[in-house]
């Protein structure tokens, strides 16, 4: 039954992303990108780990995309004219996409992983809670700075664009 369930999150984040990817539509898109989010939580639901199974529905799967979309959406995406890649930006994408790929494959292949994987190893709140305020309280910090400062920007062209008309 495990097995099932991982293959199903599994199929779900690849199809999600895939959808990501290769959809037109911006909103269509992050509906893609809350379907692979929600398999990446099925999947930490299966490891165990359900507190970041929580985070990742509630600030993942929600706060960011729905933060994506209105920074999006109050962009000025209507001016930009499709067209599709010229041969050589395609073949520099796909060259770096089978690069990353073999560096993904190297890393995971050459890992010694540190623990029996058949054995769950508990991770109290306490733990979780001290590794996030401690050490990575600024990477977080920085994040939502990021995140901030785009909606800001897209507020204020979204402003700019009602004040030329």
């Amino acid at each position: 039954m495990t097995q099932i369930f991982f293959d199903l999150m599994a199929a779900i984040v690849i199809l999600g992303a895939l959808g990501v990817v290769l959809v037109r539509s911006t909103v269509y898109a992050a509906l893609f990108l809350i379907a692979s989010l929600m398999g990446v939580a099925g999947i930490y639901v299966l490891l165990s780990t359900e507190f970041l199974a929580l985070v990742q529905v509630l600030i993942y799967g929600g706060a960011v995309t729905v933060l994506l979309l209105f920074a999006l959406m109050l962009t000025k995406v209507r001016d930009l004219r499709e067209r599709a890649p010229e041969p050589p930006q395609l073949a520099g994408a796909v060259a770096a996409s089978l690069a990353l790929l073999a560096g993904f494959m190297t890393m995971v292949y050459k890992t010694t992983w540190p623990r029996n994987v058949g054995q769950i190893t508990p991770i109290s709140f306490n733990q979780i809670g001290t590794a996030l305020f401690n050490r990575w309280a600024v990477p977080f910090e920085i994040a939502s700075g990021v995140l901030l400062v785009a909606l800001v920007g897209a507020i204020v062209i979204a402003m700019q664009e009602e004040g030329e008309r």
